[in-house]
C-alpha cells in the first residue's frame, strides 16, 4: 500500500482478551503526577489517526495481529461506524465516548488503512461478527510452497538445492492431504513460516536440519489436528522423514 518501508506510517498492535478501548481509542488512566487521580489518555489507533490526518496526502498503515482474540465490539466501540469505506472524513465526525472539553469531534481518515490478520483454523477463537465483518475485505493467504518465489528466496540464500526441492515436494503433498480431509480443509494448510530460518545464509543447512523442524514442530501440529488418529500421524511423519 505504502510502496515503501516508513515506520513512520506504520503501527501494528495485537488484540488479546485483555486488550480494552481505553487501550485503542482512549481510556482514563492513572495520573502519575498526582495520587488517587486520573488522567484522559490517548490510545494508539487514536494517535495514528491524528498523525495520518496531518499529512493526507500520505497513506499510512494499522495492523491489527490476532484481530479475532479480543472483544471487538468493546475494542472499537463507536468506531465501528467510523473505520467504514464511506464513513471517512471530517463530515463524519463524532464525539468519542472520553472526550476533553471543547474537543472537536474525531473521524478517521480516507488516507489510513486498517489491515486485520486472524487465524481461521483456532477453533477455541471467536469468529469476526457480521457487524464488523462487513467492513473489512476478506482476502485467505494460503501457504505458498511452490511459488517461484519461495523457492527463489530460499536459494538466494544459499539452500541446498536437493533440500529445498525436498521441502516443496513433501510440504506440497502433506498439505493436499490436509486439504482432502474431510474433518480439516484449506484453513488448516500448514504454512511455509516454518522452513523460513533466521539469517541470510543457508549454506549449513542440510537435512538433519529438516529433520528437526518436522519432529518437533510440524508432527506436534499433526498429533493436534489428528489426535483422534495416532496411525494416521505416524504415517504422515514417516512420508515427511523418508
Amino acid at each position: 500500500l505504502m510502496k515503501e518501508i516508513d515506520h513512520d506510517r506504520l503501527e501494528m498492535v495485537q488484540f488479546h482478551q485483555s486488550y480494552s478501548y481505553d487501550d485503542f481509542v482512549r481510556g482514563y488512566r492513572p495520573n502519575p503526577a498526582k495520587a488517587g487521580s486520573f488522567i484522559l489518555q490517548n490510545g494508539v489507533f487514536y494517535d495514528f489517526c491524528h498523525k495520518a490526518i496531518r499529512n493526507p496526502d500520505r497513506e499510512y498503515v494499522f495492523v491489527i495481529d490476532e484481530i479475532n482474540r479480543g472483544n471487538l465490539s468493546q475494542i472499537f466501540g463507536e468506531l465501528l461506524m467510523l473505520i467504514e469505506a464511506d464513513k471517512r472524513g471530517p463530515e463524519f465526525a463524532i464525539p468519542l465516548a472520553y472526550r476533553n472539553e471543547d474537543e472537536p469531534p474525531f473521524f478517521v481518515p480516507a488516507n489510513l488503512y486498517l489491515i486485520g490478520l486472524m487465524n481461521v483454523a483456532d477453533r477455541s477463537l471467536a469468529m469476526v461478527d457480521y457487524a464488523l465483518r462487513r467492513r473489512f475485505v476478506f482476502i485467505s493467504l494460503r501457504p505458498q510452497y511452490e511459488s517461484v518465489l519461495f523457492r527463489r528466496w530460499l536459494l538466494e540464500r544459499s539452500m541446498n538445492t536437493d533440500l529445498v526441492e525436498l521441502i516443496i515436494e513433501r510440504m506440497t503433498k502433506l498439505n493436499v492431504q490436509i486439504r482432502e480431509d474431510p474433518s480439516l480443509g484449506e484453513n488448516y494448510e500448514i504454512g511455509h513460516s516454518f522452513f523460513l530460518p533466521k539469517g541470510d545464509n543457508f549454506a549449513g543447512l542440510h537435512k538433519d536440519w529438516y529433520r528437526g523442524v518436522v519432529r518437533t514442530e510440524i508432527v506436534p501440529l499433526l498429533k493436534e489436528y489428528w489426535f483422534d488418529n495416532p496411525k494416521k500421524v505416524e504415517e504422515a511423519e514417516k512420508r515427511l522423514l523418508a
